[in-house]
């Protein structure tokens, strides 16, 4: 009995210092995550740098944060950490999508959206309702620039509703938030 107290208060202390040096990570998140960003953009020039005013903004509106490739980069980055990426990576590929030119593309690119994120059971399917998956189902069939139009309204409408006041609330945003008002008051 005595040996199970004992491995107990060992896990607990392991467990305890654990959060302690999450705590301590905290501090050094926003910092390490603005460099992570500005190394991913860095052929960017000095006026379009991270600062704290374009990060505040973000809070305003999702079609706001999306503007910022910061914001998109950074939002991407948390929807990813909860295993809930499968929104905005369908949103990003039918803006693209919308940009073909191509019927040939837009008929081979239609069906690989379709297979990937519309399908029942698709490897990043996406929580829209069956009249619409079906829909694009027929739709496909001879595509459109509109055909995932209806998908992509209900898909920003969730992220929207539920992914960004999570992301407004997250670590990540936070820290980033903190860190660069930090360095805007060391000037």
């Amino acid at each position: 009995m005595p040996s199970l107290i004992i491995t107990e208060t060992l896990t607990q202390t392991r467990h305890f210092n654990m959060e302690q040096d999450d705590r301590r990570g905290n501090k050094n998140l926003g910092k390490n995550f603005i460099c992570r960003l500005q190394c991913m953009f860095s052929h960017s020039t000095s006026e379009s740098r991270l600062s704290l005013e374009d990060t505040q903004q973000w809070s305003q509106s999702l079609e706001r944060l999306l503007e910022s490739k910061y914001g998109l980069a950074t939002f991407r980055t948390f929807l990813k950490s909860e295993f809930s990426d499968e929104n905005i990576e369908f949103w990003l590929t039918c803006e693209e999508y919308k940009k073909i030119k191509s019927s040939f593309r837009m008929s081979s690119k239609a069906k690989k959206i379709y297979e990937q994120f519309i399908k029942a059971e698709a490897p990043k399917e996406i929580n829209i309702d069956y009249y619409t998956r079906e829909q694009i189902k027929r739709a496909v069939k001879t595509p459109t620039l509109q055909c995932f139009d209806d998908a992509q309204k209900i898909v920003y409408g969730l992220m929207e509703r539920d992914s960004y006041p999570r992301f407004l609330r997250s670590d990540i945003y936070r820290s980033l938030l903190e860190s660069l008002a930090a360095d805007a008051i060391k000037g």
